[in-house]
């Protein structure tokens, strides 16, 4: 059983203007290193669109209807100081809702022990109400809603290892018990503060005594990841010294507290990273990883 890959070229038609961080150059080129023959077992799916009832589950109807408004514009507008939205961006978001959805949807019917999704834009700092951070709609939120109101899961946990906070996310689920939030990130629910410019060694050592333990006890029913690459040494957005073989060994950890607690059950939803070659390189690393668990 092999891990199922979802993206679509949608997700690259969202034009965020010239230079840009969150671009669709990081997209294709984790695309393009996922073409390599090592991925052939990849079985790959078109991500479908959400549909809205599933946005709804988690964003509030007046900001879904304010994101829907401000793309009808014919020149990219800004829905926040740094997030823009253009005509072209519509698919790609509700892409990106769309294939964590369908992701869940085919590990939960045993399709797969786990999905990757590879779309844009982001979604972990997008709140019920207002967006911020280059995302939008929170697509690991959505995720764990169509877990939850679809397929009855009771607990559910989401994994952010994304630089930065993922605070959208902490805020959807501040109050309910039957969610965890784990975010490790330089200084959710609960936080794992991590110093800028940590070694390597130091980032494996918190996650694996901060992190790890709890998560075995909460025994999540399904494991979602926010999976971020900007840990990456060369990521101009952050300040952290991770490689490549960090992320596969992060991956690993993560696929073993799901052997234990639910039967496997993970489904992993890209997040930041902003250097298109390091992106390619640690994405190909976490997909490798759940390819051969």
């Amino acid at each position: 059983m092999t891990t199922i890959l979802y993206s679509h070229a949608d997700c690259l038609a969202h034009d965020t203007g010239y230079s840009h961080p969150e671009s669709a150059a990081r997209l294709r080129a984790l695309l393009t290193r996922l073409d390599d023959a090592e991925f052939d077992a990849l079985d790959r799916r078109q991500a479908p669109a959400a549909e809205r009832g599933q946005i709804s589950r988690v964003h509030a109807a007046r900001y879904i209807a304010k994101v829907f408004d401000a793309v009808k514009s014919t020149e990219p507008a800004h829905i926040a100081p740094d997030t823009i939205v253009a005509r072209s961006s519509t698919s790609a978001f509700m892409r990106a809702a769309g294939a964590i959805c369908a992701a869940v949807d085919a590990v939960i019917a045993g399709e797969a022990r786990n999905a990757f999704c590879a779309v844009r834009p982001p979604g972990h700092h997008a709140t019920p109400a207002s967006t911020m951070g280059f995302c939008v709609f929170n697509n690991v939120a959505i995720g764990v809603e169509q877990a939850r109101k679809q397929h009855g899961l009771r607990r559910v946990a989401v994994v952010d290892f994304d630089v930065h906070h993922g605070n959208g996310t902490q805020t959807v689920y501040r109050a309910d018990p039957d969610v965890m939030v784990a975010s490790i990130h330089p200084a959710m629910i609960f936080n794992v503060p991590i110093l800028r410019n940590a070694p390597a060694a130091q980032f494996r050592n918190t996650f694996e005594t901060g992190i790890v333990p709890r998560l075995k006890d909460f025994r999540p029913e399904l494991i979602l990841l926010s999976a971020g690459f900007d840990a990456h040494l060369s990521d101009p957005l952050a300040d952290q010294k991770l490689a490549p073989s960090d992320f596969t060994w992060l991956t690993e950890q993560l696929m073993a507290v799901a052997d234990s607690s639910c039967g496997g059950r993970l489904v992993s939803v890209l997040e930041g990273g902003y250097n298109p070659s390091a992106v390619a390189q640690s994405g190909a690393a976490h997909v490798r990883a759940l390819m051969h668990h």
